[in-house]
């Protein structure tokens, strides 16, 4: 038996994909994870066994740079967030989690705003330039406008989350065609799409990793990836210029007198949608303790 690293390109049915030695091994993850509430996940750097009879076993799972819980995903450089000017329509509390968990995580977020070509994103993608972030508007029928996405992709390992319809596959198609990648139609009843990609998986391309994840909604990232009270505020980047002038240091910046960022929502510095997420998102945590936070399940 021997033992080798590589990276877990995606976990199925109890199995793990890992990619060592310039081969992908078909593996198993020892129990103890499962007990320590630790399971593997894509992005993992994994030191695995290979017997010479039977299934090659993960052995240990090496420290995590980071990690989110949605989508499951371990060692991100970058959170691509895609987002759609119409069906479905944008959801600003949902892509501020998101820039917020991948911020909390040491993740760079950027925007791609699709479905340009149907209705302009132009005043959606001004919030979010304000805000700090990068931010890329992409139509399907616009190849070039995808092509201005792909530098970012060099050399890391990149996800991308969003919506359910929102066109990540299809935005993934028109960059990588040899992916090949289901893609769905949007349900009218129910007016977002259904889900095309099952599971998440990392793809080898531009020196680095690509990972398509499921759809989600808004329920979901609800459940996921929440932040302490206290270290939300470091999480929106714009507010950082305005954090210690405030005028009582137990500022929530949710609604009290004196406080710099709603002077700067009020004077259209900081954009008012961000500051609504800001305090959504605030109000949601602000009685759960830090160890129930702690407490969630590991990714």
């Amino acid at each position: 038996m021997k033992c080798i690293d590589g990276i877990i390109l995606k976990g199925i049915g109890g199995f793990y994909y890992v990619e060592a030695a310039n081969t992908i091994y078909e593996c198993k993850a020892r129990g103890i994870f499962r007990k320590k509430n630790n399971s593997p996940v894509a992005g993992d750097n994994v030191k695995i066994s290979i017997p010479d009879e039977g299934f090659p076993a993960i052995e240990e799972i090496y420290p995590r740079r980071n990690s989110l819980r949605r989508p499951p995903l371990a060692n991100i450089d970058t959170l691509v967030i895609v987002c759609s000017t119409v069906d479905p329509a944008p959801n600003t509390i949902v892509i501020d989690k998101m820039t917020a968990a991948a911020v909390d995580n040491n993740i760079e977020p950027v925007i791609v705003i699709s479905k340009s070509d149907l209705k302009s994103g132009t005043e959606l993608a001004d919030i979010y330039r304000k805000s700090g972030f990068r931010v890329f508007e992409y139509s399907s029928n616009d190849k070039d406008s995808a092509l201005n996405i792909r530098p970012i992709f060099k050399d890391k390992i990149t996800a991308f989350a969003g919506n359910s319809g929102v066109g990540k596959s299809t935005l993934l198609n028109t960059l990588y065609p040899q992916l090949s990648l289901d893609t769905g139609e949007i349900s009218e009843k129910l007016g977002r799409g259904r889900h095309t990609t099952r599971t998440v998986e990392l793809y080898k391309l531009d020196g680095g990793y690509i990972a398509d994840t499921p759809g989600f909604s808004t329920v979901d990232i609800e459940r996921f990836n929440m932040i302490e009270k206290d270290n939300i505020q470091y999480c929106f980047p714009e507010f950082k210029d305005y954090l210690t002038k405030c005028k009582f240091t137990s500022c929530s910046h949710t609604c009290e007198k004196g406080c710099c960022i709603i002077d700067a929502v009020n004077n259209g510095i900081i954009p008012e949608s961000r500051h609504k997420s800001y305090v959504a998102m605030y109000n949601e945590v602000k009685d759960i303790k830090k160890w129930q936070l702690k407490n969630q399940p590991n990714v």
